[in-house]
């Protein structure tokens, strides 16, 4: 697998970083057209680079200061059905589908921290969702509602923020946790106290016994390792770019289900629901920034070694920003 690099450099970088890629051996399809950007004016140059090794070269051109005075763009081609990229996956130390570009996981991160309007209207859906699942002890209801949730998002940013010292993403991301979940259980909770006044929802629906949802709000032991095992799972999905794993962490957490259980113990004020579903949502959100936290530690320090990586690569000094 290839990663495409994409560089708009300023003329007197261009030398440096053509000669940057020609002395790797995991790099091919170096390009140059002389003159062809326009904003920032400069060079364009492109090249193909083993996936695992373009998080060193990312930092190399980093370092030149191609990040500050030009632009960097890095894409992964749907194929490369050539010999010449069968060479460089093989010459390149460990597999590609185990290689990391820590940048990329920063830009993630911020992204994840964005308190955009559709992250509140997902979250506030999925809890809305969580409570009919509530009302009508639907299972599968709870199962789509922890799909529709936007929340791990945040999560997993707050966590790649500690591992990556970005403190703002940090604060950003919890923020972001705490006012959405504020927001959407309120919602929720004054769509139910609407229901409830018109004879739609009444107490005996969410106290009564319930043996496909009364897990949501009865937080144990188990609630808690599940929330460690769905966050580093989560996380290492995010690092090495494995987006299809993602859903089974969805499903995997009562998060949404859980906010949706509160709303209602709020609108029908059952105090035993509302401090149940508190425990139960705080457990989650706290095994998945501690797991979270300690696999991206574990991945900062030693997946290199582990995967038979490198931190730098023969020939990929890099040159440090003047």
């Amino acid at each position: 697998m290839l990663v495409h690099f994409r560089l708009t450099t300023p003329s007197d970088l261009s030398g440096e970083v053509l000669d940057l890629l020609r002395e790797g051996s995991w790099t091919t399809n170096v390009t140059v057209q002389r003159g062809a950007c326009l904003d920032p004016e400069g060079d364009l140059i492109e090249c193909d680079v083993a996936r695992e090794k373009a998080g060193v070269l990312l930092h190399c051109l980093n370092e030149a200061g191609v990040d500050r005075r030009g632009g960097i763009v890095v894409s992964t081609p749907t194929g490369t059905p050539f010999d010449r990229a069968e060479e460089i996956e093989a010459l390149a130390p460990g597999h590609p589908d185990d290689a990391v570009i820590w940048e990329a996981v920063e830009a993630k991160a911020a992204g994840g921290a964005q308190p955009t309007v559709s992250f509140h209207i997902f979250l506030v859906l999925a809890v809305a969702l969580a409570a009919v699942a509530v009302i009508t002890d639907s299972a599968i209801l709870v199962v789509g509602a922890m799909v529709v949730g936007p929340e791990f998002s945040a999560i997993a940013a707050a966590s790649a923020g500690v591992v990556l010292g970005s403190w703002s993403i940090v604060h950003r991301s919890l923020r972001l946790l705490l006012f959405s979940f504020v927001f959407a259980i309120l919602v929720v909770a004054v769509l139910a106290v609407g229901a409830h006044l018109s004879g739609a929802v009444t107490p005996d629906m969410i106290t009564r016994a319930r043996p496909n949802t009364g897990f949501i709000w009865k937080p144990d032991i188990w609630s808690f390792v599940v929330a460690l095992i769905a966050g580093a799972a989560g996380v290492l999905a995010l690092a090495i770019d494995r987006t299809n794993v993602m859903v089974g962490v969805f499903i995997s957490v009562t998060t949404v289900p859980a906010a949706g259980n509160l709303a209602l113990g709020i609108a029908l004020w059952q105090r035993q629901e509302v401090v149940g579903s508190l425990e139960q949502l705080g457990a989650n959100v706290a095994g998945m920034l501690v797991s979270g936290v300690l696999v991206l530690a574990v991945m900062k320090v030693a997946w290199p070694a582990i995967t038979a990586g490198s931190e730098r690569l023969p020939g990929w000094s890099g040159r440090r920003r003047t």
